[in-house]
């Protein structure tokens, strides 16, 4: 089915969503961040709840990463609390937190009740912490990606809503992760029929209601309704950062690398604090966008294959952090020699062109619905290093080294997904092989 365009703005748009999921669902649970995205979506279920008076009960929650710009403190403390008819709950939680921003940790713990000496700044007043919680499900350390699954079941129970909605700021414009996230047609995973909803229990679900709303969307509405927002923003333009490249997130996250620096301009005094808290912040700030973080074409050392170059940098590393990128690495091996993966059939031209050795399987024989023609090829041999202008879909141990030097044990850049708590807490003991792959 071919794009339907309606008529109407997104505005209108998101008014219409509002209206069929306040019919649908007893709770609303907003996930405010303190961004650009998740502070529109704040303000424009208040502007719905002022025009129409739902029954609804709403709460809003925050997961507070312990360090980030004054300006984003402030926004968020002017935001929790500001509409007495929602709920609020400001997360203060020893969680852990992708960390991109050195090759010793690949996760880091806000809020960390062993650092208290180190902590960028003091418990918020009303606060939810490790001190009076009362989450049954609840570990010290456990990923933030897990817990926040976990609230919304846990407060789900608390609230004894028959159906529960949380509702997040996600646009598809942002990433292709996040557009595969709204665009995906798969039945099992919807709301009904409802392509921009994600279930998380048969009566929680995720809503992303602003999914298809552009960035100049989102500055509009601020304007034309004069909606508050975080005046960071303000300072990233005066920056000349460029409106695609604004955002406001965990400070090591690796989709915040690129402005990790500014700190230093901006407020230097919390930028004397990030480079004591984790490993690696000063490196990623100087070289982070370079070569040498990996963002850039890598060339191969003389005397290398990709493979052995693979193998050299996984021995460089901390046995924690190389046993996460053994596990990804050692899966995709196996997929993709074992089981095959789906490639588009341009890519599959490419690599015959290429001569590359793989057999054809055919047709993908799951339901679900690609947007270009795609067949499973299985290889024969893991490639070492593949010229095709796709080259992020297509194994290779090339791509496996770029994966290392984005310090991306996440390995996104693979294609694998956001398999958090697999970095955290399974460092499995695995069998030493004398060549690692």
């Amino acid at each position: 089915m071919g794009i339907i365009y309606l008529e109407k703005n997104v505005h209108d748009a998101f008014m219409e969503r509002m209206d069929m999921i306040f019919e649908k669902f007893d709770h609303l649970l907003i996930a405010f961040s303190g961004g650009k995205d998740s502070g529109v979506l704040l303000e424009l279920v208040h502007q719905y709840y002022q025009l129409q008076r739902p029954s609804a009960q709403i709460s809003v929650y925050h997961i507070d990463y312990e360090g980030n710009y004054q300006q984003t403190i402030d926004y968020v403390s002017r935001c929790m609390g500001k509409y007495s008819e929602f709920d609020y709950y400001h997360l203060c939680m020893p969680i852990s937190a992708s960390c991109g921003v050195s090759m010793y940790q690949s996760t880091w713990m806000p809020w960390n009740p062993d650092e208290k000496n180190i902590w960028f700044r003091e418990l918020p007043k009303n606060s939810i912490n490790l001190e009076n919680h009362s989450f049954d499900f609840f570990k010290v350390g456990m990923s933030d990606y897990i817990f926040q699954e976990k609230f919304s079941k846990w407060l789900h129970k608390k609230k004894k809503a028959k159906r529960m909605a949380v509702l997040i700021g996600i646009r598809a414009q942002e990433s292709l992760h996040r557009y595969h996230a709204v665009t995906r047609n798969d039945s099992f995973y919807m709301f009904g029929n409802i392509h921009y909803s994600r279930r998380i229990t048969s009566n929680v679900f995720n809503f992303y209601p602003i999914y298809d709303w552009s960035v100049e969307d989102v500055w509009t509405a601020n304007a034309k309704f004069g909606l508050d927002y975080n005046r960071l923003y303000d300072l990233y333009y005066k920056s000349g950062v460029a409106v695609s490249n604004m955002r406001v997130a965990n400070p090591f996250h690796e989709c915040g690398i690129h402005s990790l620096k500014l700190y230093r301009s901006i407020e230097p005094n919390t930028w004397n604090r990030l480079i004591g808290r984790v490993n690696g912040a000063n490196f990623a700030a100087m070289y982070g966008g370079t070569k040498a973080f990996g963002y850039r074409e890598i060339s191969l050392p003389e005397g290398h294959t990709w493979k052995t170059y693979t193998n050299f940098l996984l021995k460089s590393l901390p046995k924690s952090v190389r046993e996460i990128y053994l596990r990804k690495f050692i899966s995709s091996k196996k997929y993709w020699l074992d089981k095959g993966g789906t490639l588009p059939i341009s890519v599959i031209k490419e690599l015959k062109e290429k001569g590359i050795i793989f057999e054809n399987l055919g047709k993908p024989t799951r339901n679900r619905k690609y947007k270009r023609e795609y067949e499973v090829v299985r290889f024969k041999d893991y490639p070492d290093e593949v010229d095709v202008k796709d080259f992020r879909l297509v194994p290779s141990y090339k791509r496996m080294c770029i994966t290392i030097f984005k310090n991306d044990t996440s390995c996104r850049y693979m294609g694998f997904g956001q398999t958090k708590d697999e970095l955290i807490k399974q460092k499995e003991a695995m069998e030493a092989w004398e060549n690692l792959l």
